[in-house]
């Protein structure tokens, strides 16, 4: 068997900011590995052989967040859903460190961390594995010539389709009009459908929203938060 050759990708953004605290180095070097989903990096699984998704959280669905930030949206999941299993995908160190801290605090045991790129997770994740998938506020790459690195471009979208389950949901939100453009044209290219007519109104949002930093730093800079839902078709 011919082992797959590893493509050239590029992260999001930054994969570190300022220096940790000393608190989040030692959630970092204490608690990661733990919290792993299996093996995701290149390194260490060259044959990309797939995720063992079936015992990875004793059978419960899957849920996916790609770039969860600082995390308080995906720990706010785990605790309100203890029936289902989350993976979440940050290649930012300093948001993995955030997270962590909130992982110990709120004491959730249904979440897996992967510290990298998104696209790595969906090449060793089984087809129609996941059960609802969340992109909120993501880099929104402004200059023309970076949107081909937004996620809702093929690269991203068609990998996601695959590891998405027939009638599973996928949420975006955003507060970058021209997000919202790319998104209404390409996520239903790629086999979904949209559940409304118009972008939600930013004060609604979903049932079970939280509030995230991303939403609170638009709104004070006056720009306004688009939620869009989408269905695997």
């Amino acid at each position: 068997m011919t082992t797959p050759e590893r493509p050239h990708r590029n992260f999001y953004g930054r994969r570190k900011g300022k220096h940790l605290k000393a608190s989040q180095e030692r959630y970092v070097e204490e608690d990661l590995a733990a919290l792993s989903p299996g093996a995701v990096d290149w390194d260490v699984n060259p044959d990309r052989t797939p995720l063992d998704v079936a015992t990875l959280f004793g059978g419960r669905d899957l849920w996916l967040e790609v770039g969860f930030g600082g995390g308080e949206h995906m720990v706010h999941q785990a605790a309100q859903n203890p029936d289902v299993g989350i993976i979440g995908c940050e290649p930012y160190i300093n948001g993995v460190a955030m997270l962590l801290g909130k992982i110990r605090k709120a004491g959730v045991q249904n979440l897996r961390v992967y510290p990298g790129d998104a696209r790595d997770m969906f090449d060793v994740l089984p087809d129609a594995s996941i059960s609802k998938a969340f992109l909120l506020y993501p880099d929104p790459w402004p200059k023309a010539r970076h949107h081909r690195r937004r996620f809702v471009t093929p690269e991203h979208l068609e990998p996601l389709a695959r590891v998405l389950k027939p009638g599973a949901e996928f949420r975006v939100a955003t507060d970058i009009p021209d997000y919202v453009r790319q998104t209404l044209e390409q996520v239903p290219r790629h086999g979904f459908e949209w559940l409304a007519e118009g972008p939600q109104d930013w004060r609604v949002a979903w049932d079970d929203w939280i509030s995230t930093r991303y939403e609170q730093k638009a709104l004070r800079e006056g720009r306004v938060p688009h939620y869009l839902t989408f269905r695997k078709i």
